[in-house]
């Protein structure tokens, strides 16, 4: 017998999304005719449904933004670590750099946006006072 779907908040998400869709003509399609009820779908069927609404939906560019704009934050801050002398090939020594308290207080992989743009600001910060200790007011 088919995998039952437990939780259908994937399904009625998406639908909200996309004004003028239909639940049952979706199910009916993506069923191959055979029904029109969610609970009566196969997982496999229910997935590929969801996978093609998010696509419709718009899900995939803006994962796709989201992941360049990560990628271009994460790398200006291993750039701002490079010129304070960590060494950003090895991961390690990268985390054990950002665990500090006083710089970031978790792993490099665990930061969020925010917290990487606050992240480049004390890198940067910190950066500007080694380069000029005469312009530091302490």
């Amino acid at each position: 017998m088919a995998q039952e779907i437990a939780n259908y908040a994937r399904f009625y998400t998406l639908l909200k999304k996309l004004p003028g869709a239909d639940k049952e003509t979706l199910v009916w399609q993506y069923t191959n005719g055979r029904t029109t009820h969610l609970h009566l779908m196969e997982a496999g069927e229910y997935r590929s449904m969801c996978n093609e609404m998010e696509r419709v939906a718009g899900y995939e560019e803006r994962r796709q933004a989201w992941r360049m704009e990560m990628k271009r934050k994460r790398s200006a801050v291993l750039h701002q670590m490079q010129l304070l002398g960590v060494d950003t090939a090895d991961w390690g020594k990268v985390d054990k750099f950002c665990l500090d308290r006083r710089i970031a207080g978790k792993v490099f992989r665990e930061l969020d946006g925010g917290e990487l743009d606050a992240l480049l600001v004390k890198l940067r910060t910190i950066r500007r006072k080694k380069e000029n200790p005469k312009n530091d007011k302490r």
